[in-house]
């Protein structure tokens, strides 16, 4: 099986719990990038090594681009949103491994990443202002714009689910229908576009989960400023 059916395609059973592949390739991911970041950071330097100086680069990299959108909490959300971002791509581009299908194309991975973005929004608003004051941003600015405000919230938590399920899906079945139709005369240009796909759809998972963040914590903020001039 390929694409959707195979990310769905339950290997073992614990109890009433069933494993589907890509639960089992999520948490492998999980822990290859864990003991990756044990390897990568057990032996920091100040005179850096080759692997060292494209930890640097990569944390850098995405550090610059948070303070792009949120440059007054970047220490605050940078945990979240690099490894949204690392998780991410690793998870689009393990797609390439024979055998091994992207857990991204399985709508219950790709829900449960848009939950953690629907979470930490409120997250982050709470520990900022606090409970009652962070709620009242759904009465603002009238209580009738309540229900708007709540369909608004659902709404874009199911579209960041579908959106990186439906292009990684639509991907890997595009592949799968070139490579029936051209053999393996075309192996190359597939891999680029899988790549580039794959970077792509990360990125725009991680900037749009970054710009909710930054429209609650700045919303808040921006309010908070005229209530007390």
């Amino acid at each position: 099986m390929t694409g959707f059916g195979a990310s769905r395609e339950i290997l073992f059973q614990i109890g009433p719990v069933h494993i589907t592949h890509a639960i089992v390739v999520t948490w492998g991911i999980m822990l290859a990038l864990a003991l990756f970041s044990w390897v990568g950071t057990r032996r920091l330097g100040l005179q850096p090594g080759p692997l060292q100086v494209v930890l640097e680069g990569a944390v850098e990299a995405i550090d610059n681009a948070i303070r792009s959108v949120l440059p007054g909490h970047s220490e605050r959300v940078f945990p979240f949103i690099a490894t949204l971002w690392i998780f991410i791509v690793s998870a689009n581009l393990i797609g390439l491994i024979p055998e091994i299908h992207a857990p991204t194309g399985d709508l219950s991975v790709t829900s449960a990443l848009a939950i953690l973005v629907f979470l930490s929004v409120h997250w982050f608003g709470i520990r900022i202002e606090g409970v009652k004051q962070y709620l009242r941003h759904y009465l603002m600015p009238s209580p009738l714009l309540l229900p708007f405000h709540l369909i608004s919230e659902i709404s874009r938590t199911l579209t960041l689910a579908v959106r990186l399920f439906g292009n990684m899906m639509s991907l890997e079945m595009a592949a799968l229908l070139v490579l029936l139709v051209a053999g393996f005369l075309a192996p190359i240009p597939l891999l680029m576009l899988h790549i580039v796909e794959a970077l792509i759809q990360a990125y725009i998972f991680g900037m749009l989960a970054l710009i909710y963040l930054a429209g609650a914590i700045q919303t808040r903020e921006l309010r908070s400023q005229s209530e007390k001039g």
